[in-house]
């Protein structure tokens, strides 16, 4: 039993032979390959031309914020230049204050109404600006020495005339018999004036020459 056992050799396998292209086909091929190329560096471009074109686009739209903001900024800083007018402020030689009273008398805790009227006085000249609020023509009511009730207690808006040859402003004030206080406050809150004679007068706020007559009125 010397002989030693041989090995059957394997059957080589079989290869599927290569397909041979024709030259139309690996034409084909090859076009198709260009084309996939073209169409992957087209979305690359298109890709970094969208990134640059939003870059672009945040740092126009930044630049646009900033430049808002210093020119905001700038006009904050800078004051406009204040118009000033050519028109002058009346004087005592420009216009007249005139008062009258409704009546002579009222009872204790009822209503005086007065009159107010400014008249331009100057002819053939050019017009005046005045202020005819109850806050700058300032009807005063006393008690011999005793200030007891004023028109500019409170603040109320501007009434800027312009005043010219013939024009008058007349206005209505009315004094309901009460003591005003150091500061603004309703009339209800008020007290009271007692039975007395007492005096009303206008005066310009801001031109103490410019008055106007005086009126007595008794409170009974």
């Amino acid at each position: 039993m010397s002989s030693s056992s041989q090995r059957t050799p394997s059957k080589p396998r079989n290869r599927r032979p290569r397909r041979k292209l024709s030259k139309r086909q690996r034409q084909i091929y090859r076009r198709r390959r260009i084309v996939a190329l073209i169409a992957l560096v087209l979305a690359l471009a298109l890709t970094v031309f969208c990134v640059y074109s939003l870059g672009r686009g945040m740092m126009a739209i930044d630049a646009a914020v900033r430049h808002d903001d210093l020119m905001a900024l700038s006009r904050k800083s800078v004051p406009t230049p204040m118009r000033k007018s050519t028109v002058k402020d009346c004087t005592a030689s420009d216009v007249k204050l005139s008062l009258q009273s409704d009546s002579q008398s009222v009872a204790v805790g009822g209503a005086m109404k007065f009159t107010a009227t400014i008249t331009y006085l100057q002819k053939g000249k050019s017009s005046c600006l005045i202020d005819a609020a109850d806050d700058s023509r300032v009807l005063t009511i006393k008690s011999g020495d005793d200030t007891v009730w004023r028109s500019d207690a409170c603040d109320v808006d501007s009434r800027r005339l312009l005043l010219a040859v013939g024009d008058t402003d007349t206005q209505t004030i009315t004094w309901n018999t009460n003591r005003i206080g150091g500061s603004c406050a309703e009339d209800s809150t008020l007290p009271k004036v007692d039975a007395g004679t007492y005096t009303a007068q206008l005066s310009m706020k801001d031109h103490p020459k410019i008055v106007s007559n005086k009126v007595t009125v008794t409170v009974e």
